[in-house]
């Protein structure tokens, strides 16, 4: 299946916990199912944006480095890049369920 301009890969969601200092979904505790999991990552990606906002705060008051913006910036941009790519999927998955006949 070809991936769309904004998917993004695998292995750039992983390299995301990675960075961010959370371990990846998969070594992740099960319990919940998938919700609990979807929301677990929402979370993260709330948190990395608020991040980068604390980190660009500092920055415009001296206390930081524009390094550190930058990467926190990429971070939560990916996050945003990666829950846009999942939620094209589940519409699309659910476009393809009200497609098929009863």
């Amino acid at each position: 299946m070809a991936a769309g301009p904004g998917a993004v890969g695998a292995a750039q969601a992983a390299a995301l916990y990675r960075s961010a200092g959370t371990p990846a979904p998969e070594a992740q505790d099960a319990a919940g199912g998938f919700g609990a999991t979807m929301h677990r990552a929402m979370q993260d990606a709330v948190e990395l944006g608020r991040s980068a906002d604390a980190t660009a705060t500092q920055a415009l008051s001296g206390q930081g480095s524009v390094t550190d913006v930058v990467m926190a910036v990429a971070r939560a941009e990916l996050a945003l890049q990666t829950a846009v790519a999942v939620r094209d999927r589940v519409v699309a998955a659910y476009q393809d369920v009200m497609r098929m006949p009863i």
